[in-house]
C-alpha cells in the first residue's frame, strides 16, 4: 500500500550514476524501489532500468539525501553509486531553462541533461567550450550542463568523461524524453 505524501512533503528525483551499464552494477529497479520501501520512502517509483527514482519525503537537503541513499544502497548491494538528487521544482526549472528549445521539439532523444555535483566555475566552462567539436553545443547553467548531440551522443568525443574532467565536477546524464518523463512521474507522486 502506498502511502499519500503529506502536504510537508517534497517529491524528490534520484538519478544514479553508474547501475546497469554494459553488463556492470546490475541493480533491478523492483529491488532498488525495495530498499526505498525499507528505508523510509514507500510511495518511490522507478522510470528505466538507468537509476531513476522518484520519492517523497518531508523537507530536508538533497546533499543528505544523496549521502544518505549512498550508503543505503552500498549496504544494501555492495556498490559505490553516485546520487544526484533533484527536487521535482529543479527539475521543471531545468526543462524550462533549456537553451535549446528547437531540439527539444524536433530531436530530444540528442539533447542531454548532465546534473553536476557542482556548479562549476567560469573558468571551467570555458575550458569545456573549448573542447566542443564543431556541430555539437553546450550551454551551462548552474549545476546543469546541456549537450546538444546531433550525431548522437555515442558518436561523440565530447562524452561524460571529457565533461567531467573540463567542468572540474562529478555529472551524470539523460537526455531530454527521460527528463520530462520524470517530471510526469513526479506529478503523478
Amino acid at each position: 500500500m502506498r502511502r499519500a505524501p503529506d502536504v510537508s512533503d517534497v517529491i524528490y528525483i534520484a538519478l544514479l550514476r553508474g547501475i546497469n551499464l554494459a553488463g556492470r552494477n546490475m541493480v533491478s529497479m523492483a529491488e532498488l524501489r525495495a530498499m526505498f520501501e525499507r528505508v523510509g520512502f514507500p510511495n518511490a517509483r522507478s522510470l528505466l532500468q538507468s537509476g531513476n527514482v522518484v520519492f517523497s519525503c518531508t523537507g530536508t537537503t538533497t546533499a543528505k539525501l544523496e549521502r544518505f541513499l549512498e550508503a543505503e544502497t552500498h549496504n544494501c548491494f555492495n556498490l559505490p553509486v553516485q546520487y544526484y538528487v533533484r527536487t521535482m521544482t529543479d527539475l521543471k526549472k531545468a526543462l524550462r531553462a533549456n537553451p535549446f528549445k528547437r531540439e527539444a521539439m524536433h530531436a530530444p532523444s540528442y539533447l542531454y541533461l548532465f546534473f553536476l555535483k557542482d556548479a562549476p566555475t567560469p573558468d571551467s566552462v570555458r575550458k569545456l567550450r573549448a573542447a566542443i567539436p564543431a556541430d555539437e553545443s553546450v550551454k551551462v547553467n548552474g549545476k546543469v550542463a546541456y549537450v546538444r548531440y546531433p550525431e548522437g551522443m555515442g558518436r561523440s568525443k565530447l562524452g561524460s568523461t571529457v565533461i567531467e574532467r573540463r567542468l572540474e565536477t562529478r555529472a551524470t546524464a539523460r537526455n531530454w524524453n527521460t527528463v520530462s518523463k520524470l517530471v510526469r512521474l513526479a506529478e503523478e507522486l
